[in-house]
């Protein structure tokens, strides 16, 4: 069963954050860290097939995720799901449900999970003492919004094969970017399922369009790894390149 455990004081310190090393994430200043370390109250660890936000209700909290992969969904009253994007290490969720106080859509993690929890009381405090941070939070939700845009446009007007490629192309370069890829593989935590329901097609037709992408030479998918091994036909299959900002931050 799919639960949430308490920390058992395995919080991590600010000051020694694992994405505070990655390569591409913004430093923060140190009365910023100060303040950050104020503002995380604690940590969650979740098991895989957890749903720990969910549509229609509150948040009273936000949350950065430290390690794992989860994904944001929304379902129809028949069970259907549409999953709206995937959500990997220093990404921020729950702004919709603390601001909006009431969640559009689900959040359930693909993996095990450890987040970092901070309040949504506190966000006036962030936006007033340290308007930087409150720039930052800006920048991730229109950085949402932009994932969104080519998400509508690749269900919407590609191809079943250019979809296709175009997702996988931007999670690699996604997982890229978190440092979660070696030698051009990584091993990707989501089934045909999964990319089924991301582009809004039966298992049969996904199945049918990943061979005829594995024929192309492109790509190579075995078991969970997933590996590009020609990058400019990718993109090229794809119709779009997927370029992500050298620089981002996180909270």
């Amino acid at each position: 069963m799919a639960i949430a455990q308490k920390n058992n004081g395995r919080v991590t310190p600010c000051d020694l954050c694992s994405l505070r090393s990655r390569k591409g994430l913004r430093e923060f200043t140190p009365d910023e860290l100060t303040f950050v370390k104020s503002f995380k109250t604690d940590e969650l660890h979740l098991s895989a097939g957890t749903t720990f936000l969910q549509q229609g209700h509150a948040s009273e909290h936000l949350y950065t995720l430290l390690r794992g992969w989860a994904i944001r969904y929304k379902t129809l009253d028949d069970g259907r799901r549409q999953i709206l994007n995937y959500v990997l290490p220093a990404d921020l969720v729950g702004l919709q449900g603390s601001v909006l106080n009431q969640m559009e859509h689900s959040v359930e993690a693909l993996t095990d999970l450890t987040l970092c929890v901070f309040p949504r009381k506190k966000l006036w405090e962030l936006y007033s003492g340290f308007p930087s941070l409150g720039f930052d939070i800006t920048w991730l939700a229109a950085r949402e919004e932009q994932i969104l845009d080519s998400g509508l446009l690749n269900i919407g007007r590609r191809t079943a094969l250019e979809r296709t490629a175009y997702i996988l192309l931007q999670l690699f370069a996604r997982a890229e970017e978190a440092g979660l890829v070696r030698d051009n593989a990584i091993q990707f935590p989501f089934t045909q399922q999964h990319l089924a329901d991301t582009l809004g097609m039966s298992l049969v037709h996904t199945n049918k369009t990943l061979k005829r992408l594995f024929a192309t030479g492109a790509v190579r998918w075995s078991g969970r790894v997933f590996e590009v091994l020609d990058r400019d036909l990718l993109v090229k299959t794809a119709g779009e390149n997927v370029v992500l900002h050298q620089a981002r931050p996180f909270i």
